[in-house]
């Protein structure tokens, strides 16, 4: 999954707990997925972050996704 699939099935998934409408079962499931998701962006941005740093020093490496 992409970083930009996962931060848009993230913002459905806050728009749809706001709503205050999902059933409590369904809310835990929503929450933990959130959570799931989070992890993968923040990776995702981690190793943009470490390739940048990379690239300002004037090294350029290959950049493994995670």
């Amino acid at each position: 999954m992409s970083y930009e699939d996962a931060l848009a099935e993230l913002e459905r998934m806050v728009a749809s707990m706001e709503g205050g409408q999902l059933p409590l079962d369904r809310l835990m499931q929503t929450y933990e997925r959130g959570a799931e998701l989070l992890q993968l962006c923040r990776s995702r941005l981690d190793a943009v972050e470490q390739q940048v740093k990379v690239l300002e020093e004037g090294q350029l490496k290959p950049w493994a996704a995670s």
